[in-house]
């Protein structure tokens, strides 16, 4: 089959689009031919090099495509039904998994990190990662889903325990966690304040439902949020840039508020002052992927047609290369995925 692999750390060059061969299939896993696989921040920083990462790696965490095969042991689904993969790896038999917590499984991976992923023609996944999709929904939208739409419904209804009626900030409008997080909010009644670096992209966030938006180059974020609130802040700050963007979101809260993480795309040191965090009484919490009944949960609202996927461009998958360069420009809004 046709894949795109690392053997080395570095820039989008180090990708190469070769021939390996097929994966071989244990009598516990589904075969299934990628047809849409969508790119996350997350490829980029394996790229250029994470811990625990064997080379040569296949990356890609986001998967759609049609059951190929099945072990022996796999009884309940047939050759071409339409799937999507649950981005993550798990044991399946720890307290945690047991608890339905598999994203604090000692063994938890995301797939295109941990282990390979589905930069390729073929994959051999777990049944467990296999989730049929209506054909309502297309390869290239199925694939724009899992991470990201996972990753925004964990750090909301999860960890930030979103209720009807509440204030967001949403940083990053165009990202793909950021265009699932303003859906999400708003199909639980919460008003969205948002932002993003140009008119064209703010116009696009309050096409999905923002009330607010802000044009992080030109308008302090905090100050802007203190006038749409009239001084009183965000309940909740839904952040995933990091560095940038850190000391903004932190002044924006309300008394009691809570900020709530999953990345850091533009560095990682976050100041705060603890007389501030205290007096103020606020929550910082952090946040990691999901579990699978919360995507068993938001995917319901997907093909229901209530929370759609954002695609902003594809490309074959022999040029994946150039899809990691635009990627890296943030010119996006929504999600850029590659196509066997």
């Amino acid at each position: 089959m046709k894949a795109v692999r690392i053997h080395e750390f570095g820039g989008p060059e180090v990708l190469k689009y070769e021939e390996i061969p097929d994966p071989e299939l244990r009598k516990d896993q589904v075969l299934v031919r990628v047809r849409a696989c969508a790119l996350n921040h997350l490829d980029l920083w394996v790229r250029m090099g994470l811990p625990g990462v064997k080379l040569p790696h296949i990356l890609g965490s986001d998967v759609a495509g049609e059951v190929v095969e099945c072990g022996e042991y796999i009884t309940d689904l047939k050759p071409d039904t339409r799937v999507l993969l649950a981005p993550m790896v798990f044991c399946n038999h720890c307290e945690q998994c047991n608890n339905g917590r598999q994203n604090f499984c000692p063994q938890f991976a995301v797939l295109g990190n941990g282990v390979d992923g589905g930069n390729c023609e073929l994959i051999a996944v777990p049944r467990v990662n296999v989730i049929p999709i209506p054909d309502s929904l297309g390869f290239v939208e199925a694939a724009s889903v899992p991470l990201v739409f996972l990753t925004a419904w964990h750090m909301l209804v999860g960890r930030a325990r979103l209720r009807a009626g509440q204030t967001v900030l949403v940083l990053g409008a165009g990202s793909g966690v950021g265009s699932a997080a303003i859906q999400i909010c708003k199909m639980l009644s919460a008003e969205v304040i948002t932002t993003a670096g140009d008119e064209q992209k703010l116009a696009k966030a309050r096409e999905l439902g923002a009330d607010h938006t802000i044009d992080h180059y030109k308008q302090k974020i905090a100050d802007e949020v203190k006038r749409i609130t009239n001084r009183r802040g965000v309940d909740i700050v839904f952040e995933h840039v990091g560095q940038a963007t850190w000391k903004e979101s932190v002044k924006s809260l309300k008394h009691g508020g809570t900020l709530v993480t999953c990345g850091a795309t533009t560095g990682f040191q976050g100041d705060l002052d603890l007389r501030f965090l205290f007096s103020r009484q606020l929550s910082l919490l952090g946040s990691y992927m999901g579990a699978m009944g919360e995507l068993e949960e938001v995917l319901k609202h997907v093909f229901a047609g209530k929370l759609k996927p954002v695609v902003d461009r594809t490309f074959p998958l022999s040029d994946t290369r150039a899809a990691h360069e635009y990627l890296a420009k943030s010119e996006q809004f929504g999600k850029v995925v590659v196509t066997p």
